[in-house]
């Protein structure tokens, strides 16, 4: 399927590993051109190497900036121009009490989070008004509406995702931009895989035990009762940025294997 991506400018903040890492590369398949964008040089610089070498052709390059800084984030702003397609996918989390969570980590949440979409999108959208075509992707979560109470701060961040993502879609009336939400379940990131080493370690047990034990006690909803792997995730976002997925917009589309339960 020819998703008529080539050439296309690509944008992914938090894309030196994970979910956004894996899109860059899908992306970089379908002949797009990607920014990658990362926290230090180092990291930029080793996810930029490894597109290259695994996609013979690749062009790729990358930006380094902490979106918990302003002066960072306003000097990537200075460096991105005729954006297509914006993948707002950076984000941090802390698994804490609710009444330990200072207001400095509500802040901190709401910076990266919230406001990195929020200045990627005020600053490239109006471009992608005027060429009356352009994708904008928002990375939640499904804590956004299951909302486990060690996650509160993480999962009101995500779910104020939404309300942005709807608003911005509706300002794109009468054009071919689109602006969507995706919901992903619980992946298999890099994260994902400390979480469950340091828990088999932890309980003297196996990775394998940890996850069925996750899924029967934790996840129980889960339909799919496994991890979702990073490619699962950025398969469906790149679909969305292409040309077939058009009809596609305002919209939240779950990747969470059946997760939140439900029928809409």
């Amino acid at each position: 399927m020819d998703l008529k991506l080539k050439g296309k400018r690509v944008f992914i903040s938090g894309s030196t590993s994970g979910i956004g890492f894996a899109t860059a590369k899908l992306f970089a398949r379908e002949g797009a051109s990607i920014i990658l964008n990362g926290r230090t040089e180092a990291s930029v610089s080793n996810a930029v190497d490894a597109v290259k070498t695994e996609i013979f052709g690749a062009n790729v390059s990358g930006i380094v900036a902490d979106f918990a800084q302003k002066t960072s984030v306003d000097s990537l702003l200075n460096q991105l121009n005729s954006i297509d397609i914006l993948i707002n996918n950076v984000g941090v989390f802390a698994s804490q009490s609710f009444y330990d969570t200072p207001d400095e980590d509500w802040f901190r949440m709401l910076e990266i989070n919230v406001m990195s979409g929020v200045r990627l999108s005020r600053a490239l959208f109006p471009e992608m008004l005027r060429k009356k075509w352009g994708r904008v992707i928002f990375i939640s979560s499904e804590c956004a509406q299951l909302v486990p109470p060690d996650l509160l701060a993480y999962s009101a961040t995500k779910a104020s995702l939404h309300a942005v993502s709807r608003g911005l879609a509706q300002m794109a009336k009468g054009t071919e931009v689109t602006v969507n939400t995706v919901m992903p379940g619980s992946t298999l990131s890099e994260g994902a895989e400390r979480f469950l080493e340091e828990a088999a370690t932890k309980q003297h047990t196996s990775k394998e035990a940890v996850t069925t034990d996750f899924f029967k006690n934790v996840r129980t909803p889960s339909l799919l009762q496994r991890f979702l792997t990073v490619e699962e995730i950025a398969s469906t976002i790149v679909y969305l940025c292409s040309e077939k997925a058009v009809g596609i917009n305002g919209s939240t589309v779950k990747i969470d294997g059946g997760s939140t339960g439900g029928v809409f």
